[in-house]
This record gives structure tokens, C-alpha cells and sequence, in this order.
């Protein structure tokens, strides 16, 4: 991706995965490169299990936070149902990051709906490049399932400029000490995956 146009990137997930971490040094990494860095984020009504939504604009100049509809480059999903339901943000040349991972929604869990079948072969009816991650298993490989973020993160570094030494010191600069070993191996099992 060029440093000369803004790039997009447009975070999804459910509260408590870590979305927002992500964000914060997905953000980090992309300063330590020299990026003009645009975020913003939207939280959903509950602090676990509702929506989060993160923005962020990196270039050379970026004048807004917001990612206009069908604008966004990247749509880095961390689970399949989020994920789909932000489909029309991207572009249809676009990627799609995402865990495969299903988390039951409110109403599916009540048993008033169902959660939708084929997702996956969804969001590759719509979206040219969509990288499906076993975040859940490579986080457990990593020795902590909470590190998914870090998984989906070192995914998503294959498609970007910053180096991996930057990608480690933003790592470094934002996880707790008492994570951050767990967090490096994550980002390294998931920058075996290639988008």
C-alpha cells in the first residue's frame, strides 16, 4: 500500500475480544512508520458482547476519522456475523480479515433467530481477497486464547508496509509486560498466514 493515498482499515468485533487493542497498536505501528494516523472508534451498549467498531485512516494526509461506505481497503473481522454485517464498507476489490469464529448474538442465544448459515462463503460472494483465520486454535497454540488479536494482527502485517521490527515495538509498547511474551508468539503464529 502506497504512503501517497489514504488506506482504510475498518476493525470489527464483539466486546472483549480485544478490537480495541488492536486498533491502538495497529495505529502505533503505522505512526512508527510515518503515517498520518486517523482513528475512531464506536462501542456498542454492552461492555461484553456488543459491538465495536474501529476506523483507521493512514497516509500521507488524512482530514477525517471516519471511513466513508464502501471506502474501506481492509475489513479485519473478529468474528464471522460482525463481520457480515459491516460488509458494505468495503470495497469490492477490497480484503476481508477475518477469525472464524462464531459468537451467538443475544437473540440467538434466546432462540428468536438463527444464526446465519454460509457467512464465509458470504463475504466471498461480495469481497475479491477474504482471508479466513483459525485465530482461536493459533492463540491456543500461542498458550492464551485471549491473544486472537495479536493472531489476527500478525495476519494482517503481511499486507503492510511497517516492518516487523515495528510491528514488535508497538507490541512491546502497548501490552502488559505479563502478556507480552504470549502476545509476540501470537503475532508470529498468525504472520505465518498470508493475505
Amino acid at each position: 500500500m502506497k504512503s501517497d493515498v489514504v488506506t482504510n482499515i475498518l476493525m470489527v468485533g464483539v466486546g472483549g475480544q480485544g478490537t480495541l487493542l488492536a486498533s491502538e497498536i495497529l495505529s502505533e505501528v503505522l505512526m512508527q512508520a510515518g503515517y498520518d494516523v486517523k482513528k475512531a472508534e464506536v462501542h456498542g451498549m454492552a461492555q461484553r458482547g456488543g459491538s465495536v467498531v474501529s476506523h483507521v485512516r493512514f497516509g500521507k494526509k488524512v482530514f477525517s476519522s471516519i471511513i466513508p461506505e464502501g471506502e474501506a481497503d481492509v475489513l479485519f473481522g473478529f468474528e464471522l456475523l460482525e463481520t457480515y454485517r459491516y460488509l458494505s464498507l468495503v470495497k469490492p476489490e477490497g480484503t476481508v480479515v477475518v477469525n472464524n469464529l462464531r459468537i451467538a448474538p443475544p437473540s440467538v442465544a434466546l432462540g428468536q433467530r438463527t444464526y446465519p448459515a454460509e457467512i464465509a462463503d458470504k463475504l466471498q460472494g461480495h469481497v475479491k481477497n477474504v482471508q479466513l483465520v483459525e485465530g482461536q486454535q493459533l492463540a491456543e497454540e500461542a498458550g492464551n486464547p485471549r491473544t486472537v488479536n495479536t493472531v489476527l494482527l500478525g495476519a494482517l502485517s503481511n499486507a503492510l508496509e511497517p516492518t516487523q521490527e515495528q510491528w514488535v515495538a508497538a507490541i512491546k509498547n502497548l501490552v502488559p509486560e505479563r502478556f507480552l511474551e504470549v502476545n509476540l508468539k501470537a503475532f508470529e503464529l498468525g504472520r505465518t498466514i498470508h493475505t
